[in-house]
C-alpha cells in the first residue's frame, strides 16, 4: 500500500510540479486482477482501485493488514463505498452478491470480513473505484444506483458548470458513520467543477475524474485560495485535498468525478464559500 503523509499549506509552497503530484495525485489505479490502494494520513483515508479481469479479487490482496491497519481484516473498523465506473461487475460482501452496473454504489459497513471483486466480462471488466475511512460501529450493507440518490443540480451553461451533483452515500440517502461519496456528471458543453470554489476546515475530500476522453484531462486547481496551485490529471485518476485546499477544476471537455468525504461530520453544505475574485 502506498502511504501519503500530509502535507501542510506553507510545504507547497515551495513544491516542484513533480513534488505536488507524489504528495496529492493518484494514479495508475485499474491494473489488471490488481488492487491498488493509497493510505492517506489526511484522516486516515484509504483510495482504491480494482480492475478484476480473469480472477475474483478480494479487497486486502497484496495488502499487509495488521501492519497497515492494526487490525485482523480490512474492514474491521473502517467502511468503504465503491462505485463502478467500467463493465458490469459484482461484489460479493460475506457471501451476498451485489451486481453493479456502471455508475452503480455499493456502501459496506464495518465489520464485513470478505470483500471479493469481480467482472462479467473479461473483455469489458469493471472498475470499482472505492474509499474507505475509520468507522465506529455498523450500519447495513447497501446498494445504491443513480436513480436513488439524492440530485442536486447546480451551476448554469453561461458559465460552463452547469451540473447535477447525485449523493449516494450521504445521510439523506443512507446512514454511515463519517464516510460521504457521490458523483458529480456535467452538461455537455460544460468544463469547470466546483467554481465558485470552497474549502471546509473540519472535512477533507478526494476526487476522482473519469468519463474523459483518452486525450483530455482536468486541470485541477488545489493549495490555499490565495496561493492556488494546479495538477494537469487524466482520465481515471484521483487526487488528496486536505481540509485546507481549495478542489476545484477545468476540463478540456466535460466530464463526471466522484467525490468522497470523510472528517468531523456529514453536513454537506459546511463550507467556507469563495468568489472567483477571492482566488489568487
Amino acid at each position: 500500500m502506498d502511504i501519503r503523509y500530509s502535507a501542510g499549506p506553507n510545504d507547497i509552497k515551495r513544491y516542484t510540479t513533480g513534488e505536488l503530484r507524489a504528495e496529492f495525485l493518484i494514479t495508475g489505479l485499474y491494473a489488471p486482477d490488481h488492487v491498488a490502494a493509497v493510505y492517506s494520513h489526511v484522516d486516515r483515508m484509504v483510495t482504491l482501485g480494482i480492475m478484476p479481469v480473469r480472477e475474483t479479487v478480494s479487497i486486502d490482496k497484496g495488502i499487509d493488514i495488521w501492519h497497515s491497519f492494526g487490525t485482523s481484516f480490512f474492514m474491521e473498523r473502517r467502511e468503504a463505498g465503491f462505485f463502478n465506473i467500467g463493465g458490469d461487475g459484482f461484489i460479493v460482501v460475506d457471501g451476498s452478491e451485489y451486481a453493479l452496473g456502471n455508475k452503480d454504489c455499493l456502501y459496506i459497513t464495518k465489520g464485513a470480513r470478505e470483500v471479493m471483486f469481480r467482472s462479467v466480462s473479461p473483455e469489458a471488466p469493471a472498475k470499482f473505484y472505492g474509499v474507505s475511512a475509520p468507522a465506529h460501529r455498523a450500519y447495513a450493507t447497501k446498494l445504491l444506483t443513480l436513480a436513488d440518490s439524492a440530485k442536486k443540480p447546480l451551476g448554469l451553461a453561461e458559465t460552463s458548470n452547469k451540473r447535477v451533483i447525485n449523493q449516494f452515500i450521504h445521510p439523506d440517502v443512507l446512514p454511515t458513520c463519517q464516510l460521504s461519496m457521490g458523483l458529480t456528471i456535467l452538461a455537455p458543453g460544460s468544463v469547470w467543477n466546483t467554481m465558485p470554489a470552497h474549502t471546509h476546515e473540519r472535512r477533507m475530500e478526494i476526487y476522482t475524474y473519469f468519463d474523459m476522453p483518452e486525450d483530455g484531462i482536468v486541470f485541477h486547481l488545489m493549495g490555499q485560495p490565495d496561493e492556488t496551485r494546479h495538477i494537469v490529471m487524466r482520465n481515471g485518476d484521483a487526487v488528496i485535498s486536505p481540509s485546507w485546499s481549495i478542489h476545484a477544476g477545468a476540463g478540456t471537455g466535460a466530464y463526471s468525478f466522484i467525490w468522497a468525504m470523510g472528517g468531523e461530520n456529514q453536513a454537506f453544505d459546511d463550507m467556507d464559500a469563495l468568489a472567483p475574485t477571492d482566488l489568487r
